[in-house]
């Protein structure tokens, strides 16, 4: 079968490798549509990151070169033995999480924080940029018959996005700063409406997802390349707002999402990092604010397709482009490089 597989920085093939086997536990799915994902674009720009190089993943039990794509939905084709609450054609998206259920986080049910935590199609395993993907049946969650498979391409960003408002301080009434309008900004921007803030700033330098942000619900769109944000945020509204969620993985930006922020406020860190970033301690310390991170999602994809049944984290928003596997480097990660009015890429799987 074709896979795109990742080799090195800027060294993606699609290759042809065998289907993966069922074991034990698994399901064997038909791949339908499998996103093209940030941290997908980090590892082609800048890896290895999260893929494991020269030694095998703990849990993966995999290395470099490894099939890539953890955005992705299918048909089980197969099912393994000890599987009895998946059947051959039930649909479902895949929550590609590795954790090994015994370090402390896990065993306190937060299994986005394993020790050794890792992302099929990123960390190893059958990923989803191939015709067919291979996981342990508790990462496969029934989609509901209402939900197009290119919805069920985004359960797992729009996870993401939840996750983050969900673990941030954020409650109803207040008010919120994204800073990145790409595909988890946007996201974040509709399930902060969900969660009620009343006031939704959105910093990002392109017009097009200034447009899209101000579309699915930001009050304010600001251009971080006309002007001082930070500025013009707290002017807006007094003193900061009460949580802001950095989701580019820009250096620069952490300051001014920490800055942008009211006494006693927190900066939530969505994004993946390339490089280290710096920021002056005495903003926290003096203003009594809060810096957190996020990382994935736990517990929340049943809630997000809930979500998408009742209108929020719709493809129709979000897919700028549908491409074929083939296409995966030339029309899929350079176009991402280069041209910021895309937000995101779906790929079809091969056939």
């Amino acid at each position: 079968m074709k896979a795109a597989r990742w080799h090195a920085a800027k060294d993606i093939r699609v290759e042809d490798i065998d289907e993966p086997q069922v074991t034990p536990g698994d399901v064997k799915i038909k791949v339908a549509w499998a996103g093209i994902c940030g941290s997908d674009l980090h590892e082609y720009l800048a890896g290895p990151i999260f893929v494991p190089v020269g030694e095998n993943h703990p849990l993966s039990h995999d290395k470099a070169p490894i099939t890539m794509g953890h955005e992705y939905c299918g048909e089980v084709v197969e099912v393994g033995e000890d599987v009895d609450d998946i059947a051959v054609g039930d649909r479902v998206a895949v929550e590609p999480i590795y954790n090994c259920g015994h370090c402390a986080p896990c065993r306190n049910g937060l299994y986005n924080l394993c020790e050794n935590l890792g992302f099929v199609g990123l960390s190893g395993g059958a990923g989803g940029f191939a015709e067919y993907s291979v996981v342990p049946a508790r990462m496969a969650h029934k989609m509901p018959d209402d939900l197009t498979d290119e919805q069920g391409a985004l359960i797992e960003p729009a996870a993401v996005a939840l996750h983050a408002v969900r673990v941030s301080t954020i409650k109803a009434g207040d008010t919120a700063a994204v800073f990145g309008a790409g595909p988890i900004g946007l996201l974040v921007v509709e399930a902060l409406r969900a969660a009620g803030a009343a006031q939704i700033y959105v910093v990002e330098p392109s017009q097009t997802r200034r447009d899209k942000a101000l579309e699915l619900g930001a009050t304010r769109a600001l251009d971080p390349t006309a002007g001082d944000v930070v500025e013009e945020i707290r002017t807006a509204t007094g003193c900061g707002v009460d949580v802001a969620f950095e989701v580019t993985g820009v250096p620069q930006v952490l300051a001014q999402a920490i800055d942008s922020t009211r006494y006693e406020g927190q900066a939530l860190i969505v994004s993946i990092w390339e490089k280290e970033a710096s920021f002056q301690p005495n903003t926290i310390v003096l203003s009594e604010r809060q810096i957190k991170g996020s990382i994935a999602y736990r517990n929340v994809y049943p809630a997000v397709m809930e979500m998408m049944a009742r209108g929020y984290f719709q493809a129709e928003n979000l897919v700028t482009k549908r491409i074929e596997i083939d296409d995966i480097v030339a029309e899929g990660f350079d176009v991402l490089s280069s041209e910021k009015s895309q937000i995101k890429i779906l790929v079809k799987a091969p056939s």
